[in-house]
């Protein structure tokens, strides 16, 4: 009445068997992640920087880039320098978008233990929102 089954099944349904694709580890997915916030972060950076360099914006954008390349266990990543700024600026929104990324990858950094990367995405957090709502010192 049924047809045999002829072909091994393509999914693995018995404990212990291995199969053909790949798996990635809780750490490895946390790794891949944090990097992609750390390079939009960069980028967001570099954006910045263009705008109007500062030795901060150098420096995070430095740091930022050194912990993308030990995340990705490789070089560097390619940074594109941002020569043709938009019409007007809009350096508010860019640090509120760099405020964001940065609020990501600290989650991120925590939740995988990786004090580097946290200490410096809780920098960047505060360096954007002292940017974005300057602090008056009281007059005493």
């Amino acid at each position: 009445m049924y047809e045999p089954i002829r072909t091994r099944s393509v999914h693995s349904t018995m404990a212990g068997s291995t199969s053909d694709f790949p798996h990635r580890s809780r750490e490895e997915e946390l790794d891949i992640q944090l990097a992609g916030h750390l390079t939009a972060l960069l980028a967001v950076t570099d954006e910045l920087r263009a705008l109007g360099s500062s030795t901060d914006l150098d420096t995070a954008a430095d740091r930022l880039a050194e912990q993308v390349a030990r995340l990705r266990g490789g070089p560097t990543p390619v940074r594109v320098l941002v020569t043709a700024a938009r019409p007007e600026p809009h350096p508010a929104a860019l640090h509120r978008r760099a405020h964001t990324l940065a609020g990501r990858a600290l989650v991120v950094a925590a939740s995988r233990a990786d004090t580097a990367v946290a200490i410096l995405t809780a920098e960047r957090m505060d360096a954007h929102a002292a940017t974005l709502e300057p602090r008056e010192l009281a007059s005493s």
